[in-house]
């Protein structure tokens, strides 16, 4: 078939659906985190229960995000996104029913083995978008999923506000959602595997192309998942706030992130990807400093917003880094997915244990030391000579994918 260049209307009108892709993916993991208090109450589990059933979703994502370039490849990115993302926003409805602990554990597995898949499909096609724009939009997509998780979270405190059933919930926004990605997913651009090209493997290890890259995404995601999971207890613990100004911490922090990724774009654009991750580990770097040295939760609060600020841009540039690093992008950005999720997954649990062995203020030296790391290895997100917000070489650009 041949090889297509796309008009700045037809890459507009793309950008815009795998945005508002980003925006649904998002929604169902606010809808979901909101809820999960009433899911606790109807699976009969006690905390330590719902923290181990906590880590199948990220068990699920990992073990699955192989998969994707496999289903990309084999159908077509477009398809694959499809069929996924509806299986992600279906997946919604399983945990709120439930019954007992494992249930509930094979139900998040489910839940975050669909996620990972639309996951990694719906950056392959972003950085392909971002490649042919020749300018930087993986920050602003990012951002798109934090907006959409703000939507979901804000509806989901009103259901449960409202006292609704959590089933219930799920099963009307799963409903909508699913609409709304099939509709969307049209607009996203088509990227076919060429003939000749080999099969990815089922499963695989992260391409060695993908290691150092997943390594400076694993120092954001660990500083990202221990704000916030840790940020309000650092408060309500080590500073002595209120439970309203711990909440407000939190709140903060996420606000921080989605603001700066939505805007993080025109900063990459201008300073490029490795100046400005440089950059955002210094800032991150200083906003750990402030928690740890914070004797008034002011200050706290502030060192955590810089952090929000800091590591925000980073996991959108080395997903794009990786869909240039190599020949086949869906399999290095799930070589990076991997990588990350397990940041995700184990970074609340070693903060807890380090906290334990020693205390919270130790816990976050630590985060503050990962986050130096971003401004010492920043420079592997430059690939091919050119950072992976400038795209690929020109050659490769300017023909696009085959659709």
């Amino acid at each position: 078939m041949s090889e297509v260049v796309f008009d700045k209307d037809r890459l507009r009108r793309a950008r815009i659906a795998v945005a508002t892709v980003f925006c649904v993916h998002g929604a169902v993991a606010g809808s979901f985190a909101t809820r999960v208090p009433w899911i606790q109450d109807h699976a009969d589990v006690s905390a330590g229960m719902l923290g181990l059933a906590l880590a199948f979703p990220a068990l699920g994502a990992s073990v699955a995000m192989p998969l994707a370039s496999r289903i990309s490849h084999r159908f077509g990115a477009r398809t694959a996104l499809r069929g996924l993302l509806a299986m992600w926003t279906l997946a919604l409805l399983l945990p709120s029913l439930a019954p007992n602990l494992p249930a509930l554990c094979a139900a998040l597995f489910v839940y975050g083995a669909t996620s990972g898949m639309s996951d990694v499909t719906m950056n392959a096609i972003g950085v392909e978008t971002e490649t042919l724009m020749k300018k930087s939009i993986m920050s602003g997509l990012h951002g798109m999923w934090s907006v959409g998780a703000l939507i979901g979270s804000a509806a989901g405190t009103v259901a449960a506000h409202l006292g609704s059933d959590a089933r219930l919930h799920h099963a009307l926004a799963a409903a909508a959602l699913t609409v709304l990605g099939l509709a969307v997913c049209q607009g996203v651009l088509d990227v076919q595997a060429e003939p000749e090209e080999e099969a990815p493997p089922r499963f695989s290890l992260p391409p060695k192309s993908a290691l150092l890259i997943g390594a400076v995404g694993f120092c954001a995601v660990f500083a990202e998942g221990a704000s916030l999971d840790w940020s309000a207890v650092y408060l309500r613990d080590v500073m002595d706030s209120s439970a309203g100004a711990a909440a407000a911490c939190t709140t903060g922090f996420t606000l921080t992130m989605a603001i700066a990724r939505l805007a993080g774009d025109a900063v990459v654009n201008r300073f490029g990807a490795v100046r400005t991750v440089r950059a955002g580990g210094v800032l991150a770097a200083a906003g750990g400093l402030l928690v740890v040295l914070a004797s008034h939760p002011v200050m706290a609060m502030s060192g955590f917003a810089l952090m929000g600020l800091g590591i925000a841009v980073v996991v959108p540039l080395a997903f794009a880094a990786a869909g240039h690093s190599g020949p086949n992008p869906s399999q290095a950005i799930a070589g990076v997915a991997t990588i990350t999720y397990t940041s995700s997954l184990i970074a609340p649990s070693a903060i807890g244990a380090l906290a334990q062995a020693t205390s919270l203020v130790t816990s976050f030296a630590l985060v503050t030391v990962l986050a130096c790391g971003l401004t010492v290895f920043a420079g592997v997100l430059r690939t091919g000579g050119r950072t992976a917000a400038q795209g690929a070489p020109a050659d490769a650009a300017a023909h696009g994918p085959r659709t």
